[in-house]
């Protein structure tokens, strides 16, 4: 039979927590109560006692002191007091949703980038085997790396390097029009070897991989092209697809369509014999125009097989060259894509290390928020902890419980933030160039689950071992007091956060200014309003590309028009065959190779420094040569005006030199380059367009075209949109940046007003004291400002010199970049500061201006 409970209130406590954690406190506890209850009966103090055991459960603390403890009860009671606490301290509640479901989201966004770029080629059978061949050339200006290797390479090494299993040549992606019946579609291609399909495990739907491409008249479509064409997958095969209205193919194979975790985009692939037809002469070890990919044996030795590549070009050309071919795994090349002077420097990794650090910051101070705002307003739970450990409570069963309040609120961030990022994924994709999707597999489930129980640990241990840490009889009498070591923890933590914001905010606008520097520099051409699109077609002849030309400059809204091979935006042809007197013969620096018609250098506005242009008026200027400011000293020339130089053993006369102008991105300084005329005047027609006037012209020149070329589609770019795409990843990180720094503002602010609105609350009679003295206003939001404002001072001296040696880092990969200015740095520490003094500012007047007796009331 249960014994009766004991009639005193320290005994009754102790029989229904049936623990002995009271010793040490009981002289304490029996006078707090005695005075409390002074002339109450018997009954009056134990309806007090039910009455305190009421509104502190102690009925399930009850079960948290005790050894054989219900988890399922104490794990229900740990979620009805967090929703309790969140309904009684509501503001602090959503101040902590905002900022964790900031962060999450941030997170969760990155997560996603970060994963699609660490699985881009790296899903095919073979991954650990497939490799690529690569080329450091030594140049004046340091060993360029290459990707493009000569038309031989890969049927010399299937015959000369035993350890490949298959070898296959690729070359980059072309366009041209397919036409079947009525339909024409213009699509992207690849010349490629027989054994493509052996060394990329592309799924094919139809048609034997060993087969596919062995036949020079067959063509391999994608699922896509092969249901756009003939609708249906199994209607193509067989098929006759007609290439560029010249030429004729059979389909052999459907592909299945191409997804974008691969580096090998393409619509349909043409075998490389083809090209090797179409190339004669030019398929030749002295021209790099071609990939090469092969499939090692397994335990290949690839530092032995490096080491015999060393002179493998020497050999086979039976000269000096520059040339070293070397072989590195293809799966690395997207996310270490960049060498310098011939060694691996980095490449698309060092975004997704930058956006991983920032999104574990972001997530980092929205904790950080939590933890200061638990640890700020542990003054209204002092009573809570100290009598719920007066009468039992373990100091793991609190621990549990309050860790468990931040999951609980950490769990709730995380369906807040799946759903923001669902509706923000589409934008979010729009900027990172990618087709992003949230998929809620066992991974992916895993995953969030992982992150937010760690982030409401990481937010939640501090305050939780803070709180349950407070000795009982201190906090019942009142006597709580906050160490130096706890006042510096939350102010450092402060800091830590204004550290990141300024760093995030400087960095803003520094890549702001290198991508607006970048946007105006005068790169020595003029790239606006100027269309791009292919000759081809009825244009491949020489006369008819003349009287095309002549044609559409009578074309209202047309300024000029010309032709070149190349489009302004890259390396596009480079050669060593150029000779000049006093050349050391071991040279073998390339020169960019441009050919144009007459008329381009005036078309794109590309300015003289001596002599002159290709014009009809001098008669034939076949034989001439113009060279660019930078190649002239490169030479070492004096007066070249009307010198000879040998090109690839051709006399050409020098008639003009061009001032330099940046045919590649900023990235890379500006090099040698030569202007030759020729009668097709290269791949791409040029046209300049008056301003203001684009649509109507474009739609004229549209019908004029398609009147001219039947058959093939208009399809034109504009150069100025061609080299902003050089610059995507800057503005990429540029625009992203912008994001997440006002991700890092909200949430500091989130912090700074939920710490500064408890630190006015808990100094509010100290307030009132000060204004009955006479303090103003003013002179007490100074007072309490002047502490916040310091922790701010002292995260600029922190972010500064961090913020310039990531910045000077970042800049270090431009050849031509902004100078860091002071006023960067100023600005940005000014503006963090400027937020502070706002948001506590606001807070502290607010607070300041009640009346001083409601401020020394006891609620």
């Amino acid at each position: 039979m249960r014994p009766s409970p004991p009639k005193h209130p320290l005994r009754f406590l102790r029989w229904f927590c049936r623990e002995d954690y009271l010793d040490e406190i009981e002289g304490d506890l029996i006078e707090l109560f005695e005075k409390r209850l002074e002339g109450s009966t018997a009954l009056a103090k134990r309806r007090f006692v039910w009455d305190v055991v009421k509104s502190f459960r102690l009925r399930n603390i009850r079960s948290f002191g005790s050894q054989n403890s219900n988890y399922t009860a104490m794990f229900r009671h740990t979620l009805l007091l967090a929703f309790r606490n969140f309904k009684k301290y509501k503001s602090a509640f959503f101040i902590n949703l905002i900022g964790l479901t900031s962060g999450l989201t941030c997170t969760l966004l990155i997560y996603l980038w970060v994963n699609d770029e660490l699985h881009v080629d790296q899903f095919y059978a073979n991954n650990d085997r497939l490799y690529q061949v690569l080329e450091n050339r030594e140049q004046t200006f340091g060993i360029w790396t290459a990707e493009s290797n000569s038309g031989p390479m890969a049927e010399s090494l299937r015959a000369d390097v035993p350890e490949i299993e298959y070898v296959v040549e690729v070359t980059p992606y072309r366009d041209a029009a397919l036409t079947v019946g009525e339909n024409t579609i213009r699509a992207d291609y690849r010349f490629v070897g027989k054994d493509y399909f052996n060394v990329f495990s592309f799924k094919l739907l139809i048609g034997n991989k060993d087969k596919v491409l062995a036949d020079k008249s067959s063509i391999v479509l994608t699922e896509e092209m092969a249901e756009k064409l003939f609708q249906s997958v199994d209607q193509a095969i067989g098929k006759t697809v007609e290439f560029d209205h010249n030429h004729k193919y059979i389909v052999s194979g459907v592909v299945e369509t191409v997804s974008n975790k691969s580096s090998q985009q393409f619509d349909f692939l043409l075998p490389v014999e083809v090209l090797k037809g179409w190339q004669g002469e030019g398929w030749s070890w002295y021209n790099t125009f071609i990939g090469t990919y092969m499939i090692l044996k397994p335990g290949a030795d690839v530092a032995g097989i490096n080491e015999r590549l060393k002179t493998y070009v020497t050999e086979k050309i039976k000269g000096e060259t520059n040339r070293t071919p070397f072989i590195t795994r293809y799966s690395e090349r997207y996310l270490y894509g960049t060498y310098e002077n011939g060694v691996q420097s980095g490449g698309r990794i060092e975004y997704v290390r930058l956006f991983s650090i920032i999104a574990v910051f972001i997530l980092f101070i929205a904790c950080i928020n939590f933890t200061n705002l638990a640890t700020a307003k542990a003054s209204r739970r002092i009573k809570e902890v100290g009598i719920k450990k007066a009468v039992g409570a373990g100091r793991s069963a609190l621990v549990f419980q309050y860790i468990g309040e931040s999951v609980f609120m950490a769990f709730i961030s995380l369906l807040v933030a799946v759903l923001l990022t669902l509706l923000l994924l589409p934008k979010f994709g729009e900027i990172t160039g990618k087709q992003l999707a949230l998929q809620l597999d066992l991974n992916m489930v895993v995953t969030l689950l992982a992150v937010t129980l760690v982030t409401g640990l990481l937010a939640g241990s501090y305050p939780a071992f803070y709180l349950a840490g407070f000795n009982p009889a201190a906090v019942l009498k009142g006597r709580l007091s906050t160490s130096a070591g706890e006042l510096w923890a939350r102010k450092g933590l402060v800091v830590f956060q204004f550290v990141i914001t300024i760093v995030l905010i400087t960095s803003v606008l520094i890549v702001y200014k290198q991508v607006e520097m970048v946007q105006s520099k005068n790169l020595g051409y003029d790239k606006d309003q100027v269309m791009l699109f292919r000759r081809e077609g009825k244009l491949d002849n020489p006369s008819a590309t003349q009287t095309f030309l002549a044609e559409i400059k009578n074309i209202p809204g047309v300024v000029n028009a010309s032709s070149s091979s190349h489009d302004m935006t890259g390396h596009n042809s480079g050669t060593w065959g150029v000779e000049w007197e006093g050349k050391d013969p071991n040279d073998r620096t390339e020169f960019e190779n441009v050919t144009v018609n007459y008329g381009l250098m005036e078309t794109i506005g590309i300015q003289m420094k001596e002599g002159r242009t290709f014009s009809r008026s001098f008669g034939a200027d076949s034989s001439k040569i113009i060279f660019s400011e930078e190649a002239v000293k490169y030479m070492g020339m004096e007066d070249p005006i009307g010198k000879t130089i040998k090109l690839w053993g051709e006399d050409r006369q020098i008639i003009g030199i061009a001032k330099d102008f940046h045919y590649e991105s900023l990235h890379s300084p500006v090099k040698p380059l030569f202007f030759r005329l020729n009668s097709d005047g290269g791949r791409l027609f040029m046209v300049k367009i008056e301003k203001g006037k684009e649509k109507e012209t474009t739609e004229r020149l549209a019908a004029f075209y398609e009147g001219f070329n039947p058959g093939f589609p208009f399809e034109y770019r504009f150069l100025d949109q061609d080299y902003q795409e050089q610059y995507g990843a800057e503005k990429r990180v540029s625009t992203l940046s912008k994001y997440f720094a006002g991700l890092a503002i909200l949430i500091s602010c989130l912090g700074l007003f939920g710490l500064a609105t408890f630190t006015a609350e808990r100094r509010l009679k100290e307030i009132g004291i000060r204004k009955i003295l006479g303090s103003s206003v003013g002179q007490i939001v100074y007072m309490l400002s002047a502490s916040f404002s310091k922790m701010v001072l002292v995260a600029i001296l922190i972010a500064v010199p961090l913020s310039f040696f990531i910045a000077d880092s970042w800049l270090e990969n431009y050849a031509y970049r902004i100078d860091l200015e002071w006023w960067y740095f100023a600005v940005s520490g000014a503006l963090a500061l400027a937020i502070a003094w706002v948001i506590v500012g606001w807070q502290t007047l607010r607070v300041a201006s009640v009346n001083p007796t409601k401020c020394l009331r006891d609620e």
